[in-house]
């Protein structure tokens, strides 16, 4: 019997399509540092580029029975890893453009009512809030914002999905906007 190891990516892709799991443990022993070295340097996150090969292996498993190699694996991953860090960088560059637009959102008038507010009762409207959430929309809020799981950590803990997790935490900051108003950000950072 051949080793995996001695396979060709035809063949590993052939036996991958049939849900062959040896030979997705091979294409992935071959291939996951080399594709990690090139997200890493990219990016400058280890995070960001485990998280990358974490999904693009994912990816493959999930799409197996459709997939279909054209050239090998090699270009595959080099294409798909591509898309992958142009999509961080654009949420990267969301995120900074969000921080721009909230630091000039605040006036001076927010800055002082927020120095003359009390934060234990503020602490207080937002605890009674988040208790009032359903429970699973207030797991979700609380493992973000006091335990700092980011959305991905968050839906595997719970073994849901990430758009699942971004629905309970958007559900969680309307309502805690509606008691607290449009300074809910600030407030959350100095809160938690």
């Amino acid at each position: 019997m051949v080793a995996y190891t001695e396979y060709t990516d035809q063949e590993l892709s052939s036996l991958l399509q049939q849900g062959d799991h040896a030979a997705f443990t091979e294409i992935y022993n071959r291939y996951w540092r080399k594709i990690f070295v090139v997200a890493h340097k990219r990016l400058g996150d280890q995070e960001e580029a485990e998280g990358i090969v974490q999904d693009l292996f994912l990816n493959l498993w999930r799409k197996r029975e459709s997939f279909r190699l054209t050239t090998g694996f090699q270009n595959y991953f080099a294409i798909a890893l591509k898309f992958e860090i142009l999509d961080v960088m654009r949420k990267w560059a969301n995120v900074s453009k969000y921080e721009n637009e909230l630091s000039f959102t605040y006036t001076e008038a927010d800055e002082s009512m927020l120095r003359s507010a009390d934060l234990e009762e503020l602490r207080q409207k937002i605890q009674l809030t988040i208790s009032a959430l359903p429970e699973k929309c207030q797991l979700v809020f609380r493992l973000k914002h006091e335990q700092g799981y980011s959305q991905k950590q968050i839906a595997e803990e719970l073994n849901i999905s990430e758009k699942t997790v971004e629905a309970h935490l958007a559900k969680a900051k309307k309502q805690l906007r509606g008691k607290i108003g449009g300074l809910l950000e600030l407030i959350l950072f100095l809160c938690f």
